[in-house]
């Protein structure tokens, strides 16, 4: 009986996390019924990954700002304005493209620190901070680019969001081998990884699947990376901004489970006021949680300026709400304190597949908003249900 209870509890603790799963592999196959097989076909595969890398970027800063029981509603305008002065840098100035990108991560920083200080020094909410950011930074956008358009960049800055990584260079009939061998490696490594964690919570004592359970997970996780491996190197190959986005993903996810920042952001999100009685820097910590949101607001704005070959004063309209929604359906929770960069990723995932599903299908965009909408309120609703089921006061 002891044994089935702690089954139980393990499945009870992270069914948030595994219903996304499941959720996720339930509408990918939806959408590629209804679209005849289109959405899984490799092309389009590879425009899922082109088109949607910059959310998924901004999901990653988000996520960490969520926990810490903040909103960031910026993002949108930060990215249309390092986009802006990359432009201007490279473009109308004439200046080598790595000139423009150092010029768009540091305004991504500086703005990042502007919100910092508000937030943790000053007090003032993150919501009304964020909120004003929108508006300035925007406006700002406006006034760099003089309300046009400024095109085209360098071949060399278009390979960020539309390059391809030594495609070819191992050979293969039709298929790109070096595709396959990086993510065949990325595998080894996660599995070697994750037995690692398991040991680690046997020798804690700590509750863990049936060893059976763990391989068939292993498993199914390979094929299921391997078989999108594939896809890609049946179109053309390793994106550069793949390499890019999976840096990112296994950076901060190791920063946010393994490292002391990334501990004292769950305890002020969790609770605020033993995070302070425990000595945690709280001002200084919720500080460089918006210089790294800025950051990669700035790297989410090279990447989209890359991909769209230029700069638009309108760029990254609505960029916030999907990277927030990202999160939420990912398994943050509203009140912080939860949340993890790879449940943000499968979030920022179910919103691509969705969005590009309904394209296919040629589904009008106001109903592709009302349909993002309830699901996005449905998360949340999940959310709030598995609280009262937990007997958590809200």
């Amino acid at each position: 009986m002891n044994g089935l209870a702690s089954v139980r509890d393990l499945l009870t603790r992270n069914l948030r996390q595994s219903g996304i799963y499941i959720a996720f592999v339930l509408i990918v196959t939806l959408f590629a019924i209804l679209t005849g097989g289109l959405l899984l076909s490799p092309g389009n595969m590879t425009n899922i990954v082109l088109q949607y890398s910059y959310i998924l970027i901004l999901a990653i800063g988000m996520v960490i700002v969520i926990i810490a029981g903040h909103i960031d509603l910026s993002v949108g305008s930060v990215v249309a304005l390092t986009g802006a002065v990359s432009a201007i840098v490279v473009i109308k100035g004439g200046n080598p493209w790595w000139m423009g990108v150092l010029a768009a991560l540091a305004v991504g920083l500086a703005v990042g620190a502007w919100h910092g200080f508000w937030v943790a020094f000053m007090g003032i909410p993150a919501f009304i901070t964020t909120l004003a950011g929108m508006l300035l930074f925007r406006g700002l956008t406006l006034l760099v680019l003089n309300n046009i358009s400024l095109s085209p960049f360098p071949a060399e800055y278009q390979k960020a969001a539309g390059g391809f990584l030594l495609n070819g260079v191992l050979g293969g009939f039709g298929v790109d081998n070096f595709t396959l061998v990086v993510f065949g490696l990325a595998i080894a490594g996660y599995a070697v990884s994750a037995f690692r964690s398991r040991q680690a919570r046997l020798m804690y004592q700590q509750a863990v699947e049936a060893f059976p359970l763990f391989v068939l997970k292993i498993v199914v996780i390979a094929a299921i990376v391997m078989a999108f491996a594939y896809k890609l190197a049946s179109s053309r190959g390793l994106p550069i901004v793949l390499i890019i986005l999976a840096i990112l993903i296994s950076t901060y996810g190791i920063v946010t489970k393994r490292s002391v920042f990334g501990r004292h952001v769950y305890a002020i999100g969790g609770n605020l006021n033993a995070a302070q009685l425990s000595g945690v820097k709280v001002k200084w910590v919720n500080f460089w949680i918006f210089v790294n949101m800025g950051f990669l607001s700035s790297v989410a704005g090279v990447i989209y300026s890359s991909r769209s070959n230029g700069a638009q004063p309108a760029a990254g309209q609505m960029f916030e709400l999907d990277a927030i929604a990202a999160c939420f359906i990912g398994g943050a929770a509203v009140t912080g304190g939860v949340g993890t960069v790879v449940g943000a990723m499968v979030g920022g995932l179910i919103m691509a597949v969705m969005s590009n599903g309904m394209q296919l299908m040629g589904v009008d965009q106001s109903v592709q908003q009302v349909i993002k909408g309830l699901v996005l309120l449905l998360a949340v609703a999940f959310d709030v249900y598995n609280k009262r089921r937990a007997g958590v006061s809200r």
